[in-house]
This record gives structure tokens, sequence and C-alpha cells, in this order.
């Protein structure tokens, strides 16, 4: 709260000073947003349907003491009571009760993301898609850290956008990584550079059908201008099919065509072809994260940065030296011989798809968790084409679904187990020298975790506590 308030100012005009404003959900996003709100001199009311001893601790105390009120387990109706706005968490959706009652008395609604843009001095390079955005926005992010910018990375990655305009300077820029839920709520956000890396099917719970879905992936682009530069994946055809009535200047990022603007791969080389020039940046194999995924999320990361004035040898060394995200085709150990790799970032089929695709020793998948209604039959089909697919054990609400598509295609090395420490067990009692063990769920955490993170920090506890043997310590 010592930051000076004429930093704190609504690039839009709008006046947050004495507005009493509601904040929905008080996780990460809206503790953050409430915080930013205090610094802008609003009067943040703080929501959750949970009650106050279910909520996290201090920091809902800190911000109660310095002006916040707390209507935790309050009706949607005590919520909005009084309020001349709405901020919402992405983790809320708009067929929530909340979103009716606001709209009904005419309250302005957004989301956390589109709140935090309107207090951004500096420019938001940001990325959306079905999977690789962690990874995307964090080599963008180091890209940047060695060209010797100021930037926070954040966004959908666990670092609110809001967090990070309350700490930024004038001159520091945004690396924001987005999500469909953050994009149902979003009116004036314009990234200086925005990428869309993929669609497959994802959260359909939520957003109904895979049409859908799409265009709320391409509303990232809505407000962009000429000035500003839409990025989209050459080889995803509902991608690229994005540049169709556009206003923002189009690029592409490419594994197999080499004919547009943006960053493509040509003879073994990452290349950079932008404002009349090419250059190459350097080879696929200096790439320091594997797997045919990554030589696109490198791509697209490349490119932003080419497009943003990166020089290439600048590009080239953080390509070279970055080692990936936790979480994601992340090494834990070996033990006995036997590898464990944590991706419980695979929370889609497609994303443990490209795990299981770069298996190339003997593996035992562990899968499952919650059902977001998406179809598992090309997972299915991945796993029995990758011979080095030895056992696949399923655990969560999925279990029965994903073995279903599993049998349809032959493959019968199935066995189910009650939860991820179930699993991990039998896979450890499974497996031999020179296997490996892959967490890499395809569903969400939510049937044992809060977030996929918790559910990877606790398999690499869990993973840490084996001793020689497959035994594990007292209290694994």
């Amino acid at each position: 709260m010592q930051q000076a308030q004429h930093l704190f100012i609504d690039q839009t005009g709008y006046q947050w000073a004495g507005k009493r404003v509601a904040v929905a959900g008080l996780a990460r996003s809206g503790l953050a947003a409430a915080r930013l709100l205090l610094l802008a001199g609003a009067l943040p009311m703080l929501w959750d349907q949970k009650h106050r001893d279910q909520l996290p601790g201090q920091e809902i105390d800190d911000l109660v003491r310095d002006g916040c009120q707390l209507l935790a387990g309050a009706s949607p109706e005590q919520a909005i009571d009084g309020a001349d706005a709405l901020i919402v968490s992405p983790g809320i959706p708009q067929t929530a009760p909340i979103f009716s009652l606001a709209s009904r008395v005419g309250l302005p609604i957004m989301g956390e993301l589109e709140f935090a843009s309107r207090f951004a001095l500096g420019p938001i390079y940001a990325v959306t898609g079905t999977n690789g955005k962690t990874t995307t926005v964090a080599l963008l992010g180091e890209i940047f850290r060695q060209a010797g910018q100021l930037v926070h990375v954040c966004g959908n990655n666990g670092y609110p956008l809001s967090a990070a305009v309350a700490q930024a300077k004038a001159e520091d820029i945004f690396v924001v990584e987005v999500s469909s839920f953050q994009l149902e709520t979003i009116d004036t956000f314009r990234p200086r550079i925005a990428a869309v890396l993929n669609i497959t099917p994802d959260h359909l719970n939520r957003h109904g059908d895979l049409a859908h879905y799409a265009a709320l992936k391409r509303s990232i682009f809505g407000r962009q201008s000429p000035q500003d530069v839409a990025l989209l994946n050459a080889d995803d055809p509902l991608v690229a099919a994005m540049q169709s009535g556009l206003n923002s200047r189009v690029a592409f990022f490419s594994r197999r065509a080499e004919g547009a603007e943006g960053a493509f791969a040509h003879q073994g080389m990452l290349m950079l072809r932008w404002a009349g020039t090419e250059q190459a940046i350097c080879t696929q194999e200096e790439i320091g994260i594997p797997g045919a995924h990554n030589l696109e999320n490198a791509l697209a990361a490349a490119a932003m940065a080419g497009i943003a004035g990166v020089p290439p040898a600048v590009i080239r060394y953080a390509l070279r030296s970055f080692a990936g995200v936790e979480h994601r085709m992340e090494f834990v150990r070996e033990l006995d011989g036997i590898r464990y790799i944590n991706d419980s970032k695979g929370t889609n089929p497609d994303a443990t798809i490209k795990a299981v695709e770069a298996m190339r020793a003997p593996t035992i998948l562990l899968a499952g968790g919650v059902d977001k209604q998406t179809p598992f039959a090309q997972l299915a089909h991945a796993i029995r084409r990758n011979s080095q697919i030895k056992h696949v054990i399923l655990y969560g609400q999925t279990a029965e679904a994903i073995e279903q598509a599993l049998r349809k295609t032959g493959f019968d090395a199935v066995r189910r187990a009650a939860d991820l420490q179930g699993a991990l067990a039998q896979g450890t009692a499974l497996a031999q020298a020179g296997y490996t063990i892959l967490l890499s769920p395809a569903c969400a955490s939510f049937d044992q975790f809060k977030d996929y993170e918790e559910r990877g920090r606790y398999f690499k506890q869990m993973v840490s506590d084996l001793i020689s043997g497959g035994e594990q310590h007292d209290g694994a």
C-alpha cells in the first residue's frame, strides 16, 4: 500500500476511487484483484460461497485490515448489494447465479484479467491455446529477461495479472498466459502480440462444444488494431482459420510450412521471417526442451520475441538454456533403474497424447481424474500405437471411460487403482529397471486436489519417499 496512487489508474478512464466493488471468488486471482482495487482507491467487497474457515487465512485477514469487507458464505444477492461493479474469478462460470443477478441490476461485470489489464502501463504479450501455454510463456519470459527487459510472466500460470500489475513499474512488460475461462469475461483486453498455439477439445463441460471453445480462444484478438500482431499455428487447421476477419497483422509459426511471416522450421533450423528479413535462430537440436510439441512452443516464443525486436542471438541463448517448467514432463528421480516423470500439467487428452508420443523407453502411464466431457478415443489410439506403453493404471472419475476407449483399440494392459497413491504403488510394483513411470492424467485434478500443481507436488513427494525395492518410508 506504499505505492503512489497515480500509478494505478484505469487506462480506459473508468474511475474506481470510492467505488464499492464486489469480488467473487477468493482464490489467487480474486485476492490479487482485491489488492489492486485497494491500490486504485476502491472499496472491495470480498465474496465466496465458502465460509471463512474454508478460505486461506492470512491474506484475507490482511485485506480486511486494509479496508476490504468480507462476505464469505453470504448469498449472491448479499454479495452484490450496494455494489457499483462486479469482478469475477475465472473459476466462476457464467451460468452461476451471481452473473444473472448482477446483469439484472445493470452492474458492470468483468473478469480479473480484464480488470487488471486496464492498469497495465507496459505492453502485454498474451498466449492461449489448449496445450503448451505455460511452457511458451515461461520461455518467452526467459527470452525477454535475457534481452534485459523487466518482465512479469503471469496470468493463468498461478501468478495473477492483478498481482503483477500491482508490483510493476511503468517500463515493465507482461507475458500473460490466458485461459478460455478468462476469455469469457474480457472486453478491452488488447495484447500487443497474441498467440493461439493449438485447439483440441477441452473444458467442454463448461463451454458446450468445440466451436464455442475455439471462438473463445479467437476472442483474444478481438480488440487488436493493425499495429498489433496475431500469431497463429499454421499447422493447426482450427487455429489457421482464425486469420479471417482479424484487424491485426497476422503472422504464423509452423513446423511444416515456410511461406508466411513468423517463425518456421527449415532443414533442421529455426528461422524467423519478419519485416522483409529472414534470419536463422538456431538448430532444432539446440532447443533445451525435447519433443515435437516443444518445438512448436519454441517457434511460438521465438516468433513473438523476434517480432518484438529481440535479436536472434538472444533468442538462441534462451532456447539453449531453458530447461522447462514444473509439472510438465518434469524428471523427478531415478530409483532401481526406474525413471519417474511428473506431467501433472497434462490435464486433457491432447496433452497426454504429446507425453505418450515422447516416450522412448518402456513406460507405465498413470492417468485419470475429473471428467470434463472430453473424448478419450484419440488418446487410446496414441497409447495403442506406441509399443513402449506397457501398462496403463487408471484412477478417478474417468477411469471407466478411459478403460473402455483403450479396450476398443485392443489395448488390454489396463489396471485400476483407488487413487493416485494406489496407482503409483501398482506402477512401481510392475516396473522393471529401464522403465519409466509417467504421471500424465489427461484429466483435471479436482477429485483429489485443488489443482494440477498440488497433484504434481503430491506425486513428487510420494516418489521422493520411495526407497530401494519399491517400499515407502513411514507416513508416505
